[in-house]
C-alpha cells in the first residue's frame, strides 16, 4: 500500500476537481469565491503525480463516487488548463491578484469655497438664483459669514426667505450630497468664463481712476462706456470721492472717521457744502464734532484750496482702504453690509 501523500485540504480540494474533468470542474468552479480558487490553485500548483490508491483514499474522505482512473499526472497544468477554459483572462488575473493596475492615487481637488468666497457676491447670487432653496443653503452653509451675507443680499426676497428657512434647518448634510454640489459649483460657477473673478482687475482700475479728478474721471468713465468695457458697473462701485461721503450709511461714515485726526477733517471742511459737512459731523463724536466746529467758525486765514483737496484726497483714499478691508462699504451696496 502506497504512502499517504500527507496533502491539504485545497490540495485534496484540487485533486478531486481534476478527477471530474474539464467540463464538470469548469461548471463548479463558477461556485468558488475568489479566495477559495486562489487557494486551489496554490494547492494544485504543488500537486505532482497521485497514485490511484491515494486518489481512492481521498475520494473516500469527501464520500463522492469516482470512475475508475489510472490516477492523476500533472495535477498543476490539468488545473491550468481547467481554469484558463473556464475563465477569461481578466478573471483569472483578479483571482490570482496579478497584472492588476495599481490603483491610481486620486489627488482631492482643491476645494471649492475659498474660490467662491472670493466671487463678487452677485455673481455668487447669479448662481444660487438659479438653484433650489435648500441647495443655495447648503453653499452659503459652507461659506465664511460675511461672504455668505453678502450673497444672501443679492437674492430676491421670497428666494432669500426660503433660503434662511432651509439655513435654520439644516442639520448634517451627506458627504455625496455635498459633493455634487461641490462638483456643480465647479463646472458651472468656478469653470464657467462668465464667472471668472475679475476683482483683481477691478480694483486696480477703480484705483487709476480715484487718483483722477471728477472732470477727467467722468470722460474716462464716458470713453469705457462707449467701449464696451466688462465688469462697468462693478468698476464705478470701487469709484469714491470726498463728495460721495453723503451717499454712505452711518455705520460706514462713523467707521470711516474714526481713526481720522481732526486736523484732517477740520481741513477738509473748510468751504464745504452744507449738507455733506453735517453727513461728516454727525458721524464724530459730541467731543471731536464741537473742536472741529469752533475752528471752523474761526478765521480761516490764508489756506491754499491745494491743502484742502489733498486733505478730502486723504479721506476718499482712507474709504477706500477700509472698503477693501470690509470695514466700510461704498454706496450702493450699503445694504450688504448692514446685514452682515
Amino acid at each position: 500500500m502506497s504512502q499517504s501523500l500527507n496533502l491539504t485540504k485545497p490540495q485534496k480540494a484540487a485533486a478531486i476537481l481534476v478527477a471530474m474533468g474539464k467540463p464538470t470542474a469548469g461548471r463548479l468552479l463558477k461556485y468558488f469565491k475568489q479566495d477559495e480558487l486562489k487557494a486551489l490553485i496554490d494547492g494544485a500548483r504543488a500537486l505532482r503525480t497521485i497514485p490511484q490508491g491515494e486518489l481512492e483514499r481521498i475520494v473516500g474522505e469527501f464520500e463522492a463516487e469516482f470512475a475508475e482512473g489510472a490516477g492523476l499526472l500533472d495535477s498543476a497544468d490539468t488545473m491550468d488548463t481547467i481554469l484558463n477554459e473556464s475563465f477569461t483572462p481578466e478573471e483569472m488575473n483578479a483571482i490570482l491578484g496579478q497584472d492588476q493596475p495599481k490603483a491610481v492615487e486620486s489627488k482631492a481637488p482643491p476645494p471649492v469655497w475659498p474660490a467662491v468666497e472670493k466671487l463678487e457676491a452677485e455673481r455668487v447670487g447669479a448662481f444660487l438664483a438659479n438653484e433650489h432653496p435648500q441647495t443655495a443653503a447648503l453653499v452659503l452653509s459652507n461659506m465664511a459669514t460675511q461672504a455668505a451675507a453678502n450673497a444672501l443680499m443679492t437674492l430676491a426676497k421670497p428666494m432669500r426667505g426660503e433660503v434662511v428657512k432651509r439655513l435654520l434647518a439644516m442639520n448634517s448634510v451627506p458627504e455625496q450630497a455635498k459633493r455634487i454640489v461641490e462638483d456643480q459649483i465647479r463646472t458651472r460657477m468656478l469653470s464657467d468664463a462668465s464667472f471668472k473673478d475679475n476683482t483683481a482687475g477691478q480694483i486696480r482700475v477703480a484705483g487709476i481712476l480715484n487718483e483722477l479728478d471728477k472732470e477727467d474721471l467722468d470722460e474716462v468713465i464716458g470713453e469705457m462706456q462707449a467701449a464696451g468695457t466688462a465688469d462697468l458697473d462693478a468698476v464705478r462701485s470701487r469709484l469714491f470721492n470726498f463728495d460721495d461721503i453723503v451717499q454712505l450709511s452711518q455705520k460706514s461714515r462713523v467707521a470711516l472717521f474714526d481713526g481720522l485726526g481732526t486736523d484732517v477733517v477740520t481741513l477738509a471742511l473748510r468751504g464745504c457744502e452744507p449738507t455733506l459737512a453735517e453727513a461728516i459731523l454727525s458721524a464724530l463724536g459730541p467731543r471731536s464734532r464741537r473742536m472741529i466746529e469752533s475752528e471752523l467758525a474761526s478765521e480761516p486765514g490764508n489756506i491754499p484750496f491745494a491743502d484742502i483737496a489733498r486733505a478730502r484726497k486723504n479721506i476718499a483714499s482712507t474709504a477706500i482702504r477700509l472698503a477693501n478691508e470690509g470695514a466700510v462699504q461704498l454706496p450702493g451696496t450699503e445694504d450688504v453690509q448692514e446685514a452682515a
